[in-house]
């Protein structure tokens, strides 16, 4: 079997068998058969999932990472490697990011008697729900490291394309949720009651006009209401309604304004309406900032290795990778996936040319960036 046909083998052998965030059980023995199998070394850290093996001897220390949890949607996708797992599928790209540096891992190991230092390679489990890289840094995952290195693929770019960026790259990520509480009536009767619903649909037109109105139209600021439940039945307003959300920035100073705003709307409208609603933000990651050196370094190595390269444009997505860059310098890249659909979507289908090239292109990386003063 050709390195190229091992590689499409172990990619599509992960994706029939996707995992969720902590759940990661097989797909962490999977990549630690194939990792001892290849002579690996893997480092003694408590991990219940999630894999660290090194490659190399002495100092510096490059480390490399990939995400290995999948969603929870039911893959649309018509090939023969579909998930097997109902309900669970790799729609980020994970099981690609696990093969490009499954693959780059068998490279560095061919010629680890000429590394001029460590190559750490992490398999992080929970990127997803935004838990792995603190579980990873907490076993000791970056002890001693000196960089560190990861990809995403990118379902908008063609294959044979690179981007990066230096400084702010993917989103601040925060979750709201708010919780509006009137008074339950017969539907026939609203006057007896104080409708929930109708109070919770001029919230969310409200927050609409945060971007549009409060914000300097030259930042970037999302702010999704993604789910609504209130009520049972067709003939009862309901007491309570819940609202769930997301908010995306790349500043903080605008994070906190936009949050602050949040909240005085809901109070204001609670006052109007002479109703109740709560607000409640969970923190995600903080935005994901390249260091200038590496960034430029990375896209340095991606010309030279024969990626067409381009300048990335700001992301509003969040990266658990971004907890790695607080505590050590590093580049976070795009690697073009062409997906006619894209990244969480049930028909993501990432092409699966991409793999190799990847591969040898974070063996190249790694190996260049040990030799850097």
């Amino acid at each position: 079997m050709s390195f190229e046909q091992q590689l499409l083998a172990w990619r599509r052998e992960l994706h029939q068998h996707p995992e969720l965030s902590l759940q990661e059980f097989e797909t962490t023995r999977r990549i630690r058969h194939w990792l001892e199998n290849a002579g690996l070394r893997l480092l003694p850290l408590t991990l219940p999932t999630g894999v660290v093996a090194e490659v190399g001897d002495g100092e510096p220390v490059i480390a490399l990472r990939a995400d290995i949890d999948a969603l929870p949607i039911d893959e649309a996708v018509d090939v023969p490697f579909a998930s097997r797992n109902p309900g669970i599928m790799h729609a980020c790209g994970h099981d690609i990011h696990s093969t490009v540096m499954l693959g780059a891992a068998l490279l560095l190991k061919e010629k680890e008697s000429q590394l001029a230092g460590r190559v750490r390679i992490l398999f992080q489990p929970a990127e997803e729900n935004f838990g792995g890289a603190k579980r990873l840094i907490q076993a000791g995952a970056l002890n001693g490291v000196s960089a560190i290195f990861g990809m995403h693929n990118e379902p908008g770019l063609p294959v044979g394309t690179f981007a990066t960026r230096s400084g702010a790259f993917y989103a601040n990520v925060d979750r709201f949720a708010l919780k509006v509480s009137g008074k339950g009536a017969h539907a026939a009767r609203p006057h007896e009651g104080n409708d929930a619903i109708l109070l919770a649909s001029q919230l969310v037109v409200a927050l609409q006009s945060i971007a549009s109105r409060n914000v300097n139209t030259l930042e970037s600021v999302v702010l999704s209401v993604t789910r609504i439940q209130g009520g049972n039945t067709w003939n009862v307003l309901p007491e309570h309604v819940e609202l769930e959300g997301t908010l995306r920035t790349h500043r903080h100073d605008v994070r906190d304004s936009v949050k602050r705003r949040v909240d005085e709307i809901a109070a204001g409208l609670a006052r109007a309406f002479d109703a109740e609603i709560s607000v409640n933000w969970f923190a995600g990651p903080d935005a994901l900032i390249n260091h200038e050196r590496w960034a430029t370094f990375a896209r340095d190595v991606a010309d030279w290795h024969g990626y067409q390269t381009a300048q990335a444009d700001l992301h509003m997505g969040g990266e658990d990778f971004a907890v790695y860059l607080q505590h050590i310098p590093g580049a976070f890249v795009s690697i073009g996936s062409a997906s006619e659909y894209g990244l969480h979507h049930p028909s993501f289908n990432p092409d699966e040319d991409l793999i190799e090239p990847a591969a040898r292109y974070f063996a190249l990386l790694a190996e260049k960036a040990l030799l850097q003063p």
